[in-house]
């Protein structure tokens, strides 16, 4: 059965706006039976997600957040919220929460990477149902059980929403590989039921789960999470030790060449075979001693002689 809530599907079709990443497609069952559009539901469950963020993001998160909106035609005002924060403008934390008992959960989001960065083949209708494939360790800890029961809220379109499509053409995947969540979102192809993907995609990294909505009693903390800024001075330190261990052996290398000379000790015997020189005396003159006669240079006068009988050529050629 397909699941409508409106009198013909050529309405839902008309009605629709299309956007990036996603084709107005109808698939060919519902074409081939166009009386299935005649089936009208009930919105029974009403609760919307609200996503919003706080000053300072940058442009990613931004266009993630519009491709969240995309994604859940259900998202507006309401008890399920999303919230992004920015902090230095490079760390992006996102918040689930439910509003306004709780609980709430605080991640850090890594690998962003949003529909119009990874223009992917892939696409589906927009405002369709999505289904949500979780992976097995969702059931078997608590603390992930209870972030699968907060994703579902979210992430799963109410039945017969007005705004929703009846069709079922894309998947959100939640996968925990390295004690995170990794988004995906695959587009189901009819012919043999191949995924494709469509985008965005992010890997969120959990932080603490509380009881309360955004904040209250801590009711999980994640052992290996490690903040941004610790991981940055990590590696700074790194590169520090790196740069040290260099010097280090620069020194190490200094101190061998020097220490390879070998010194020869010196030999007592060396001197027996030494002879003195002998000592000139020394003569102190009392006269002052003559001075040497001055010779003159004889070509001097000739070099003059010459060098006046040029200007005078030099002049008369001038003149």
């Amino acid at each position: 059965m397909y699941d409508l809530n409106r009198k013909s599907i050529l309405e839902e079709l008309d009605n629709s706006v299309p956007c990036k990443g996603y084709t107005e497609i109808i698939p060919v069952s519902l074409r081939s039976h166009p009386e299935k559009a005649s089936i009208i539901g009930k919105w029974k469950n009403k609760e919307r997600v609200l996503i919003f963020s706080s000053r300072g993001i940058n442009f990613r998160t931004r266009h993630l957040m519009q491709d969240l909106r995309t994604l859940m035609p259900h998202s507006k005002a309401g008890r399920v919220r999303i919230l992004t924060t920015s902090k230095k403008k490079q760390d992006l934390y996102m918040w689930l929460s439910n509003t306004p008992q709780g609980p709430s959960a605080k991640f850090l989001v890594q690998n962003v990477h949003t529909l119009a960065e990874l223009k992917m083949t892939g696409n589906c209708l927009r405002g369709s149902r999505p289904l949500l494939s979780f992976d097995p360790t969702f059931d078997k800890e608590p603390h992930y059980a209870l972030l699968k029961e907060l994703f579902i809220q979210i992430f799963s379109t109410p039945q017969y929403h007005p705004k929703s499509q009846p069709f079922v053409d894309h998947v959100f995947t939640f996968t925990i590989t390295d004690e995170r969540i990794w988004f995906r979102n695959y587009q189901i192809i009819e012919e043999d039921a191949s995924l494709v993907e469509i985008g965005p995609r992010f890997v969120l990294n959990l932080i603490k789960i509380f009881q309360g909505s955004f904040g209250g009693p801590t009711l999980y903390e994640n052992p290996h999470y490690q903040s941004p800024n610790m991981h940055r001075r990590l590696i700074r330190l790194s590169v520090a030790a790196k740069f040290r261990e260099k010097q280090q052996v620069k020194e190490v290398q200094k101190i061998k060449k020097k220490g390879s000379k070998a010194l020869i000790e010196e030999d007592p015997t060396e001197v027996v075979f030494e002879t003195p020189a002998e000592e000139k005396p020394v003569e102190i003159q009392l006269v002052k001693p003559e001075s040497k006669p001055i010779v003159k240079d004889k070509k001097k006068p000739r070099k003059i002689q010459r060098k006046k009988q040029k200007k005078l050529f030099r002049t008369e050629a001038s003149a």
